[in-house]
C-alpha cells in the first residue's frame, strides 16, 4: 500500500511500506550501556563501593550515595565520621544526663490517649536513658500517666 503525499517542501513523498515498517520493529534493541554512572567532582574523587551488594557503581545524588544495582542510599558523612562521637544525652539547658537523674518537665506535653498533659514543673524521678526511639531518648514512669519514653530536650536536671 502506497500513500502519497505532499512534504513540506511540497514535493511527494511516499510512505513505506507495511512491510518495511513491521522489519524496522523487529530488530533487536540496543545493547545496555554497562558503563558506570558519570561521577561528578575531580577525577581523584573515588566514591566507595554499596555498603549493602558491594556494587563498584556508586553515584552521588545530593548529600547521598547511591547504588544503582540494589537501589541502596547512604550518607557520605557516616563513612568518613571515624573519630569517636560523644554519645551523652543532655537536658534542654546542656547539662549531661545519667540513669537514675530526677528531672523536671520545662513544658506542657500531650500524651496520646489521655485527656490530660503532662504539666510545667512535673518531676520524673529515676529516668532510664535508652537508645533514641523517634527521638525519645529516657524511659520513665510519669505520676498519674504510668511508663513512657520523653525526649531530653523537654526535661531539666534538678
Amino acid at each position: 500500500m502506497l500513500i502519497l503525499g505532499l512534504g513540506t517542501a511540497g514535493l511527494a513523498v511516499r510512505a513505506a511500506p507495511a512491510a518495511a515498517r513491521r522489519k524496522a520493529a523487529r530488530l533487536p534493541a540496543p545493547a545496555p550501556d554497562l558503563c558506570p554512572p558519570p561521577r561528578m567532582g575531580a577525577m581523584s574523587d573515588v566514591l566507595p563501593s554499596c555498603p549493602q551488594c558491594s556494587g563498584p557503581y556508586t553515584y552521588e545524588m545530593g548529600a547521598l550515595l547511591v547504588c544503582p544495582e540494589c537501589a541502596h542510599e547512604w550518607s557520605a558523612e557516616v563513612e568518613s565520621a571515624e573519630e569517636p562521637q560523644d554519645t551523652a544525652i543532655k537536658d534542654s539547658v546542656g547539662n549531661v544526663l545519667a540513669d537514675g537523674d530526677t528531672v523536671t518537665v520545662i513544658k506542657d506535653l500531650k500524651v496520646k490517649g489521655q485527656a490530660q498533659a503532662i504539666k510545667v514543673g512535673t518531676k520524673v524521678r529515676n529516668i532510664r536513658l535508652v537508645d533514641p526511639i523517634d527521638g525519645h531518648d529516657i524511659s520513665c514512669k510519669v505520676d498519674g500517666f504510668g511508663p513512657m519514653h520523653l525526649k531530653s530536650s523537654v526535661v531539666k536536671k534538678v
